[in-house]
């Protein structure tokens, strides 16, 4: 039995304690080195204690650590919302804060709720949206998730999202899911009853698996028709991750609601809900909150951060980087029928294996070799690419020269 005092709840995809970090890179205290290309799940898109992200949360410390919204404001709050504003789609007016991407969609499910006065929720199988009750339950990528919680909270109901490795008919495939979501409005949660349907435009922990175009318009022409608010999660895709600032770019749709966290402040802990303004302002007040909300260290993170993200050389090289590791899986793919698909956006990439033991083997083959990656997908059969949108192209091939490597050695 071990002595530790901490909870063995946490899901270890390694067993090292880490000490420092800076870039792609990651150290323990005897100084062995491993190429990062998890993030912290996509969470340190400027890579570990970028300089200007440093900078930002040393000063932000020596003037307040913490300014509580409910009994005053402090003067970074409106400059993070407003530089969110201009980011996100003009739908997109007002932002509250919060700590995590599971309180954004807790926060989203009540503000969907008081403004449309009605009780119940769409998710799409393979979501993840969090691991508390109310998000365990919209989450379907791992039963493990709600493993011995059930009964889990009411109104959430589970529509099909396209899966072209098992239905390779694309277009016959999108058909039937938009089919079967005609058929929860009609049987299952009648319009008048659905508040919302949320989605994660590159689906995170179901695989990688990006939103078919024809598939998002489908959702968002049934939300208009029947004045459901369609929420847009963008708490792994956001802030660069896909190749642009946010994924729903590549889509053409305007959300209601939009959600945002992981990549917002390469690791300080917040998160943010933005919505029209009509909506927004229809929360009563008082009747959502949170202690931590909108920190002022977090929020001056979050503003390094953003200006690190979008300049253009950086976004640049996430375009040159995606090429990269997309041409090197696609030609990996190519040599072994024990590889099924490639997929994603951006740096968030996926590769996926026949045989759902073959990911955890290359994990560990990597991890060997000093590469830490990680699985995805309900049976973990992929292994997804999230490394830090700064990484360099050499870094990059190293990674990609172990990962070969570690394949090579499982199926070659």
């Amino acid at each position: 039995m071990s002595d530790s005092v901490l909870a063995g709840v946490w899901a270890r995809i390694t067993d090292l304690t880490i000490e420092r970090g800076e870039g792609t890179w990651v150290e323990t205290a005897d100084g062995r080195r491993y190429l990062d290309a998890t993030a912290g799940i996509a969470v340190c898109a400027t890579g570990h204690c970028h300089p200007k992200v440093v900078e930002a949360i040393r000063e932000q410390a020596g003037r307040i650590i913490h300014a509580q919204v409910n009994c005053y404001h402090h003067d970074l709050l409106e400059p993070l919302g407003r530089r969110l504003r201009d980011l996100t789609p003009p739908s997109i007016e007002k932002f509250f804060f919060s700590n995590s991407g599971a309180e954004a969609v807790e926060a989203a499910i009540k503000l969907a709720k008081q403004f449309t006065g009605r009780t119940n929720v769409i998710v799409f199988t393979g979501s993840f949206h969090g691991r508390t009750h109310l998000t365990g339950a919209m989450t379907t990528s791992k039963a493990t998730y709600r493993l011995r919680t059930q009964p889990v909270p009411a109104g959430i109901f589970a529509a099909p999202f396209p899966d072209f490795v098992r239905y390779p008919d694309e277009d016959a495939e999108i058909d039937r899911c938009l089919e079967q979501l005609d058929f929860i409005l009609d049987a299952q949660s009648a319009p008048s009853d659905t508040a919302a349907m949320i989605i994660e435009p590159v689906q995170g922990e179901g695989g990688y698996r990006p939103v078919p175009q024809r598939f998002m318009n489908g959702i968002a022409e049934i939300c208009r028709a029947h004045g459901i608010l369609l929420i847009i999660d963008e708490v792994q895709t956001g802030f660069g991750r896909t190749g642009t600032t946010f994924a729903i770019e590549q889509f053409d749709v305007e959300p209601d609601i939009f959600l945002m966290a992981k990549g917002i402040a390469s690791g300080m802990p917040i998160s943010a809900v933005g919505a029209r303004a009509e909506i927004m302002d229809s929360w009563v007040p008082g009747s959502h909150g949170g202690t931590y909300g909108g920190n002022p260290i977090a929020c001056a993170a979050a503003l390094a951060t953003i200006d690190v993200v979008t300049d253009p050389e950086v976004m640049t090289g996430v375009t040159a980087r995606a090429a990269q590791l997309r041409g090197a899986l696609d030609e990996l793919a190519a040599r072994y029928d024990g590889i099924v698909d490639v997929r994603g956006l951006g740096l968030m990439l996926a590769i996926e294996f026949a045989d759902p033991s073959t990911a955890p083997t290359v994990m560990k083959e990597c991890f060997e070799r000093k590469l830490i990656v990680t699985t995805a997908g309900r049976n973990g059969a992929a292994i997804r690419w999230m490394p830090p949108l700064v990484i360099t192209a050499a870094e990059l091939a190293q990674a990609i020269s172990i990962f070969v490597d570690a394949v090579d050695a499982v199926l070659g």
